[in-house]
């Protein structure tokens, strides 16, 4: 009689890393700015653009950079959040070089200001500075968990940077609306930076108090309301939104403070009546200001029928400015059709001073059609999926709750700048992420990107390998 022993190891699963996958989609994502660059460049002067290869070695080393440090530092990260992030980022600098070549609207910054300054080259240092910051958050930031620890300093920063626009000779007031503040000779939108450390006040915040706010006390209409003494958190934060909206006129962020909270506040209670109570009183508290603030009316009337508004404004007012903006969108979707007439090909800089801005989308409408808006949707609809994936595999409640909130914060910022532009909602006067020009804009959404990752590489990095257990040794006996 012989005996044999077999000896059993345990060991960690390898996960793929995919990251060759992103790499890949990275080559796609430089490539196709690129391509459109020369459209562009042969559209209007029927030749090949001086700044293309300067343009696509910019791109593509920014992406670069972005994928080493993602390979390094979170290499178990979701392989399409900077692939998607990257291309956006590509086609919004093409779209904003595009309009710098108008001759309308650099005759009308030269009639406006004395000077054109073309607004690409300034678009490519922020998107620089924005993979910086990017790479500054995976540096930095080697475990989500630790935004916990900040959780009531994170509420006492937001409320800084929301308050910040009101501080006389530091706020500046543009076409109404009191967004921006001037330090030297930059403007910083501070609500861009506010949704994030919003994020992870909410976060920490709803970690600990989920369960409060997840007893029902009476059932009405088939839904179970929150107790009386729960519902304090969403009743101010319903009236800060309320008084940014009032003393800012800043719908957008107003919009974007309260629904984020909202959407937060039921993934993490899973109860139905907290969304219904948040649109009830969102639209009650539109309807208030909507009929008291001018901004707003403005707004609304240019949203109603801007036709009409246009003919009735008085000449040279805010009203008269709103619709005058609205009907040339309006006009550019409808000249699109279903394909476009080509990039390089529209009139969408009728619209003006925010034509590369705010109505960016605009321009996207026109010069592809219907298609390219279907396209920059579902990219950015790819965004958010992946953010909600994120969301689902994160093992912790924190990390699940930041996750969520900054997707549900950059999908409601899609869609009140996208239905604020094609007619659906009031205009907001939010730009779209990664694709219309602003430093402050174009930083904080890839702050953004860069804290997704760093979850998405926590969620889906393997555990470590167990330590060697003897008793795991079998002893088999083997009759000859």
């Amino acid at each position: 009689m012989s005996v044999v022993t077999n000896t059993t190891t345990i060991g960690a699963i390898e996960a793929p890393s995919r990251r060759n996958t992103e790499l890949a989609l990275l080559a796609f994502a430089v490539a196709i700015p690129v391509f459109a660059y020369l459209n562009v460049g042969l559209a209007l002067d029927g030749e090949v653009p001086s700044g293309m290869l300067g343009y696509g070695l910019g791109l593509a080393l920014l992406a670069t950079v972005a994928h080493l440090v993602v390979r390094k530092w979170a290499p178990y990260a979701d392989p399409l959040l900077l692939p998607l992030a990257t291309l956006l980022n590509g086609m919004g600098l093409v779209l904003i070089w595009r309009l710098d070549q108008s001759p309308r609207l650099i005759s009308l910054a030269k009639r406006s200001y004395g000077a054109f300054s073309p607004s690409a080259p300034n678009q490519m240092m922020y998107s620089a500075i924005g993979i910086a910051m990017f790479v500054g958050v995976l540096l930095l930031l080697k475990d989500h968990r630790v935004l916990q620890r900040y959780t009531y300093i994170s509420m006492v920063v937001a409320l800084v940077l929301l308050l910040l626009p009101l501080v006389p000779g530091l706020g500046t007031d543009v076409f109404g609306a009191k967004i921006w503040i001037r330090i030297g000779g930059f403007s910083i939108q501070p609500g861009e930076f506010a949704k994030l450390v919003l994020a992870v006040f909410f976060s920490g915040y709803l970690m600990v108090k989920r369960d409060a706010l997840a007893l029902a006390s009476r059932r009405f209409m088939g839904l179970y309301l929150p107790r009386g003494r729960d519902l304090g958190p969403i009743l101010t934060i319903w009236a800060v939104s309320l008084l940014i909206l009032v003393f800012e006129n800043d719908l957008g962020t107003s919009l974007l403070f309260f629904g984020m909270f909202v959407i937060m506040l039921y993934v993490a209670t899973e109860r139905t009546s907290w969304i219904v109570m948040g649109l009830l009183m969102a639209v009650a508290g539109a309807v208030v200001v909507g009929s008291t603030a001018s901004h707003v009316q403005s707004r609304v009337a240019a949203w109603l029928d801007p036709f009409e508004c246009l003919k009735t404004a008085p000449e040279g007012s805010n009203m008269a400015y709103a619709c005058d903006q609205m009907t040339q969108v309006l006009m550019s979707f409808g000249s699109g059709g279903i394909l476009g007439t080509g990039l390089g090909q529209g009139n969408s800089d009728l619209i003006q001073f925010a034509a590369n801005s705010d109505f960016i989308f605009a321009t996207v409408g026109e010069e592809l059609g219907l298609t390219g808006v279907m396209v920059f949707l579902l990219l950015y609809g790819l965004i958010i999926e992946r953010g909600i994936r994120t969301s689902l595999a994160a093992r912790d409640p924190f990390g699940k709750l930041l996750a969520m909130g900054l997707s549900g914060a950059f999908a409601l910022q899609i869609f009140v700048v996208a239905g604020g532009v094609m007619g659906l909602i009031p205009l907001t006067g939010m730009t779209m992420p990664f694709l219309a020009y602003g430093g402050s804009s174009v930083i904080a959404n890839w702050a953004l990107i860069g804290i997704l990752i760093r979850i998405s590489d926590t969620a889906r990095r393997p555990a470590p390998s167990p330590a060697p257990n003897p008793d795991a040794e079998m002893t088999q006996v083997v009759r000859p």
